[in-house]
């Protein structure tokens, strides 16, 4: 499976929208919206392609495309390094 970033989302965006786009170019696992505490959509999400195969010709078809008015940004995305963990406790 590979994990595409989508940046660059208009906040009305959907994940059937994306899905919809990426399909073309292979299965898509799973879409995934990121949005803040209240809901609100942070204009990017992740997209899981079946296969690497798939997941490049989606970058290249579809990178610099506009959905809903935005150009998409679409990258291949990379596990974060190193940093700390989270203890599971909130901020106030």
């Amino acid at each position: 499976m590979s994990r595409l970033y989508v940046g660059n989302l208009a906040h009305e965006t959907t994940e059937g929208e994306l899905r919809a786009a990426f399909a073309r170019y292979g299965p898509v696992s799973s879409v995934k919206i990121v949005s803040d505490r209240r809901g609100r959509q942070k204009g990017f999400a992740y997209v899981d392609m079946a296969d690497a195969g798939s997941a490049a010709a989606a970058i290249e078809s579809l990178r610099g495309t506009q959905i809903n008015g935005r150009t998409m940004d679409i990258v291949e995305d990379q596990p974060r390094r190193g940093g700390m963990q989270r203890s599971g406790r909130r901020r106030r």
